[in-house]
């Protein structure tokens, strides 16, 4: 991750239209006080009346981040050296020297990973071998096209498919005529490279044995009547600067890298970086390569001392202050700002100060919109529009017992910046559309919920916003079937869904889970049917259903 990274402003997990658009009206305000880039973020599907709130406004929805978590993707090294396959080992090996790597990856035309060489390997393959095979140590798979290039030579007779991998067969005549023909005779003529100096007798031996390439070393050149046999039957000549010794050597190095295979440890660009240190501790590789995992494409490399000191993604959380409602990985982040009106609790820590700002308002919209007024600034009329949106989501236009003096003078505001009638306003967003006709209910339930721990009670409790109940009867048996599936998936203890009738200022409650907990509902509120009471002038998560929760287990026996 480059310096220049991106903060992202986020709200909790399941976004409500506060969250959302508390979100873009923070972003908008950093990026006119602070120079860095910031981007409004969200980590959950935007609901009905979000999105048309969004398409009024004519502002694009934020960018979704389920997972913040450091990664492969965020640690690998984006500028990467690499070799073709048909590079040769001598051409790779000087790279490296000249850049100093222990290691370099390399990719075919598509920049998909083929292996990842070090400079160990690459010696040990030219270690003499074991093996008592008459060809062991003489195996040179390559084109004559790289021999030449290796050798900074000459190719003349017939040089027609050097450009073509064989597996050839390196033999210096550095013998007399006899010995060196008894030598060669051992092998197919066809895969032969006879290596000599300036021996004209050695020259004929090649052209007589159909040898496929002669090389002459020393800078030398045969005679033209055997270049001309050369041609006639087929045989490459190259005439190389160097000594035969040394020719020798480089011709081995002609090798193209890509014919080697390479084992190595790969990770996909999603890979958590808790699992790259747990993977990587122990291996001797000294570079990993970083495949992104949608293309297969190489996207980076890292080492071990990448390790240490890891960028991590810059968030400034809205709406919410633990990290059992944020964005996964929030805990691995780094923590810029947090801005919100509820409690504090849950297990939020930073490892540096942070601007934490916690106001006993009706929601963060106002806080934002608080935000722009205390630095004389306005915000441009879409992000008004989103703040009076959120404002007047949270505090069901106003009357929510969450609401203050400072959430009513702040919508007057922000209204006359967005230019909309407020009352018009309220009306067209909670029309909208209705959560429980458009969702499934499962997506109901998830559209605005938070988990809560309370005295070993891991509870959740969802919210919709309703204008009238019917909808809820209707599917009353199927969202307690959900809410018995969500206990399950998620482990809680207690799981409820409010569904609050805004014309009526009324709510009804739907519970699942531990019974002793709806037993204890029973003593305070009326049961309408099986697990349903009703919940006349309750509203508010924050400021009534939480708080009448929390004090009801406290009292109760931790499961």
């Amino acid at each position: 991750m480059s310096a220049s990274a991106p903060i992202y402003v986020i709200g909790h997990r399941n976004p409500d239209t506060d969250a959302i658009c508390a979100a873009i009206g923070y972003a908008s305000y950093l990026r006119q006080v602070r120079e860095d880039e910031v981007v409004a973020a969200c980590c959950g599907e935007i609901n009905a009346r979000t999105n048309w709130v969004l398409r009024l406004a004519g502002v694009e929805a934020p960018k979704l981040l389920l997972d913040v978590r450091p990664t492969g993707a965020m640690v690998g090294r984006k500028d990467v050296m690499t070799a073709a396959p048909s590079d040769t080992f001598l051409s790779v090996y000087r790279k490296m020297l000249e850049h100093n790597f222990r290691s370099i990856p390399v990719v075919d035309a598509d920049h998909k990973l083929l292996g990842m060489p070090t400079i160990q390997e690459m010696a040990q393959l030219f270690l003499p071998s074991e093996s008592n095979h008459k060809a062991a140590n003489r195996e040179v798979r390559t084109s004559l096209q790289n021999m030449a290039t290796a050798l900074g030579g000459q190719m003349i007779g017939d040089t027609s498919g050097t450009e073509v991998v064989e597996d050839l067969l390196l033999v210096v005549a550095a013998s007399s005529v006899e010995t060196s023909r008894e030598r060669a005779k051992q092998f197919n003529p066809r895969q032969l490279v006879l290596l000599t100096g300036d021996r004209p007798e050695i020259h004929a031996l090649a052209m007589e044995m159909g040898v496929r390439c002669l090389v002459v070393t020393g800078g030398f050149m045969p005679w033209d009547s055997l270049l001309q046999q050369a041609r006639e039957k087929g045989i490459c000549v190259i005439s190389a600067p160097q000594d035969t010794a040394s020719a020798s050597q480089l011709i081995r190095f002609s090798r193209p890298i890509g014919e080697a295979a390479h084992e190595y440890v790969s990770f996909g660009s999603r890979t958590p970086l808790r699992e790259l240190i747990h993977s990587v501790q122990n291996s001797h590789q000294p570079l990993f390569p970083v495949i992104d995992e949608e293309t297969g494409k190489l996207e980076g490399v890292f080492s071990k001392s990448d390790l240490v000191e890891v960028p991590r993604t810059k968030l400034v959380l809205v709406d919410h202050n633990e990290f059992s409602q944020a964005v996964a990985g929030a805990d691995e982040a780094e923590i810029i700002e947090v801005l919100d009106h509820h409690r504090l609790s849950g297990n939020l820590r930073t490892k540096e100060p942070v601007r934490f700002i916690n106001e006993p308002v009706g929601s963060t919209s106002t806080i934002v919109g608080i935000m722009f007024k205390m630095r004389g600034l306005t915000p441009d009329k879409s992000t008004a529009i989103c703040l009076c949106a959120g404002l007047i989501s949270d505090t069901l236009n106003l009357t929510s017992p969450t609401t203050t003096n400072t959430d009513r003078e702040i919508l007057e505001w922000l209204a006359g910046v967005a230019g909309v009638d407020a009352a018009q306003f309220v009306k067209d967003f909670f029309a909208a559309g209705s959560l429980l006709r458009e969702a499934t209910p499962a997506r109901a339930i998830e559209g605005d919920r938070k988990v809560f721990e309370e005295n070993g009670w891991r509870i959740s409790i969802s919210q919709i916003e309703e204008m009238g109940l019917d909808e809820f009867w209707k599917k009353q048996a199927e969202l307690h079937t959900a809410l018995e599936a969500l206990c399950e998936a998620h482990k809680l203890h207690f799981a409820c869904l409010m569904v609050t009738d805004i014309t009526a200022h009324h709510s009804v409650l739907l519970v699942a889970g531990d019974t002793r907990v709806e037993s204890a509902i029973d003593v305070d509120y009326h049961k309408r049917s099986p697990q349903v009471y009703d919940m006349p002038g309750v509203v508010s998560r924050k400021k009534q259903l939480f708080p009448y929760l929390s004090n009801l287990v406290g009292k109760l026996t931790p499961p």
